[in-house]
């Protein structure tokens, strides 16, 4: 995927993610397949506005959509949180880094200045 594309693909996820009754879809359908009508029943929205939302996420990626009869079921996609997970990642090593120095500092205090801090 070209530099372009991946800020492309990060642009849409975090759009999509922008919105909390979309983050609460997402959370609600991290661990199994839910049907429209379950969503919205489960987080009190109508089944227009649960659609809208599932639009919204399918189209970022962020979840796949599976026929069960006349059901439409919905699941998280990995893959697609992936561009979130990678943005994100880019951050852990300084905090980490960050974390490591403010350890050894305080290791290096006496301990009676370590109690009081």
């Amino acid at each position: 995927m070209t530099a372009t594309a991946r800020r492309a693909t990060e642009e849409v996820a975090w759009h999509a993610l922008s919105d909390g009754n979309r983050r609460r879809i997402l959370a609600l359908v991290r661990d199994e397949p839910r049907a429209v009508g379950e969503v919205a029943a489960r987080l009190g929205l109508s089944q227009q506005i649960a659609s809208h939302h599932l639009r919204v996420l399918h189209g970022a990626g962020l979840v796949v959509e599976r026929r069960d009869r006349q059901r439409h079921m919905f699941v998280v996609s990995t893959d697609g949180l992936a561009a979130v997970r990678d943005f994100l990642a880019d951050f852990w090593p300084a905090q980490l880094h960050s974390l490591k120095r403010a350890a050894e500092s305080a290791a290096r205090r006496p301990k009676s200045r370590r109690r009081s801090a």
